[in-house]
C-alpha cells in the first residue's frame, strides 16, 4: 500500500513538473497571466466610479441676467459640470438629450433675475433617466446648488457634500426625469443586455476558428479551397450572423415579455445597426485565432477584448462620466458605438437617423478588422 501511494503521488508531482515546464516556456500564457490583474486594478481603481464627473449639461436662459448667469457659474464651481452647452429652445434642448448628448437641460424662466432677489424663483431641469444613477446624483448636485444659491452672496457646496435632502433656498429646482421616470436600473441594464450576450458570443466562437482548423488538422485542407482570405473569412461568419440574430430576438422577446421593456424607437434602425456590429466582432474573433497558437492562448487574448468592452463601453457605467483618454480608448471598441445605437432606440424612441454615427462607426471599424485580418493571413496563404 506504501508503495502504490508513493508511485501515485510521485505520478502527480511528475507530471505537475512537465506542465509546469511547459508552462514556463510559454511566454504568451505568462504574458496573459501576468497582465490580467494589472489591466483590472486599473480599470477598477481608476475608471469606474460612481460619482459624477465631466457631465455634460445644457442651458436655456429664456432672459439672461447677473442673477442666471451666477447660478450658472455656482453649478460649475461644484466641480462636477462642464462648461454648459446653450440652447435656444426646449425642443432643441430635449432633441440633444435625446441623443445622449447631454445629461441635464437647466431652464431659467424670463423673470428668474427678479424672483432670484424676492425668494422664491422656480426653475426647471430635465435630467436623462435613462442612466438611473447618473440621473439621480446629478439632479441631487443641480438641488442642492439651487438650494444653497444667494445672488448676493453666491454660496457655493463643498464638492461631494452635494446631498438631494438640503433644505429648500430661494431657488426652487423642479426636476423631471426624461426616458426612465421612476429611475428603474433594471431598464438600464436591460437596454444594452443585447450588446453584452452578443459580445460575449461573437469573440468565444470565432476566436477558437483558425486555431481549431490548425490544432485538428484541417488547416491545410481549408488552404487548398479555391478561396481568396476575405471569402473564407466572411464564409466563416456568414453563420454566426445567423445566430447572432436569433439571440438578438431571444434578448428583446426577454426583455419584454418579462418586464415590459420593448424597444421604443425603430426596429429595423435596429436591426441594420446590428449587422455591422456583429460583423465587426466577429472580425474580432478571427484577428484573435490568427495570433494565437492554441486555443488556451486564443481564449486568453479573447479576455482582453471582453472585460475592456464591458467595462470602458458605457454598458454597465456611463462613458460620458470616465476620465479623458480612458472614455477616448472605449472609443475604439465596437461596443461603445452599439450601446449608444441601443439606448437611442430602445430607451429613447430613435430611429435610423439618431444611430447613423454609430452606424457609420461600426461599418469603418468592421473594414478595418477586414484589412488587419487579411494582413495576418496573406503570408500563410503564399
Amino acid at each position: 500500500m506504501r508503495g502504490a501511494g508513493g508511485g501515485f503521488w510521485s505520478n502527480v508531482l511528475a507530471m505537475a513538473f512537465r506542465e509546469g515546464s511547459v508552462m514556463r516556456h510559454d511566454r504568451a500564457f505568462l504574458g496573459v497571466v501576468t497582465a490580467q490583474p494589472v489591466m483590472m486594478l486599473l480599470l477598477m481603481g481608476l475608471v469606474l466610479s460612481n460619482e459624477p464627473a465631466n457631465v455634460p449639461w445644457l442651458v436655456l436662459d429664456r432672459t439672461p441676467s447677473p442673477a442666471s448667469r451666477a447660478l450658472v457659474q455656482d453649478v460649475l464651481a461644484t466641480g462636477y459640470f462642464l462648461p454648459p452647452r446653450a440652447v435656444a429652445s426646449t425642443r432643441e434642448g430635449e432633441a440633444l438629450l435625446a441623443r445622449g448628448e447631454a445629461l441635464a437641460l437647466l431652464v431659467l424662466p424670463s423673470d428668474f433675475g427678479r424672483d432670484a432677489v424676492r425668494g422664491g424663483a422656480a426653475v426647471q431641469v430635465l435630467l436623462d433617466g435613462a442612466d438611473p444613477l447618473s440621473a439621480a446624483r446629478v439632479g441631487g448636485i443641480l438641488r442642492a446648488t439651487a438650494a444653497s444659491f444667494d445672488p448676493t452672496l453666491r454660496a457655493v457646496p463643498a464638492r461631494g457634500r452635494a446631498s438631494p435632502s438640503v433644505a429648500r433656498g430661494p431657488v426652487d429646482l423642479r426636476g423631471r426625469f426624461w426616458f426612465n421616470a421612476t429611475l428603474t436600473d433594471r431598464d438600464f441594464f436591460l437596454a444594452t443586455l443585447a450588446g453584452m450576450l452578443l459580445t460575449n458570443l461573437c469573440l468565444s466562437v470565432t476566436s477558437l476558428g483558425l486555431v481549431g482548423e490548425r490544432e485538428s488538422g484541417t488547416y491545410e485542407q481549408t488552404l487548398a479551397l479555391p478561396t481568396r482570405p476575405l471569402e473564407m473569412v466572411l464564409g466563416k461568419l456568414v453563420p454566426y450572423v445567423v445566430v447572432c440574430y436569433g439571440v438578438l430576438a431571444i434578448a428583446l422577446l426577454g426583455a419584454g415579455l418579462g418586464f415590459g421593456i420593448w424597444p421604443r424607437g425603430s426596429l429595423p434602425a435596429l436591426l441594420l445597426l446590428t449587422l455591422p456590429f456583429v460583423l465587426g466582432s466577429l472580425a474580432i474573433g478571427v484577428f484573435v485565432s490568427t495570433l494565437a497558437r492554441s486555443s488556451a492562448q486564443a481564449v486568453f487574448i479573447t479576455v482582453f477584448f471582453i472585460m475592456p468592452s464591458f467595462v470602458l463601453s458605457g454598458v454597465l457605467l456611463p462613458y460620458q462620466l470616465m476620465p479623458d483618454g480612458v472614455r477616448q480608448v472605449g472609443a475604439l471598441l465596437p461596443l461603445r458605438w452599439y450601446q449608444i445605437g441601443l439606448r437611442r432606440i430602445v430607451a429613447r424612441g430613435g430611429g435610423l437617423d439618431d444611430v447613423a454615427v454609430p452606424l457609420l462607426a461600426l461599418t469603418l471599424f468592421f473594414a478595418a478588422m477586414l484589412a488587419l485580418i487579411r494582413w495576418r493571413l496573406r503570408p500563410r496563404l503564399a
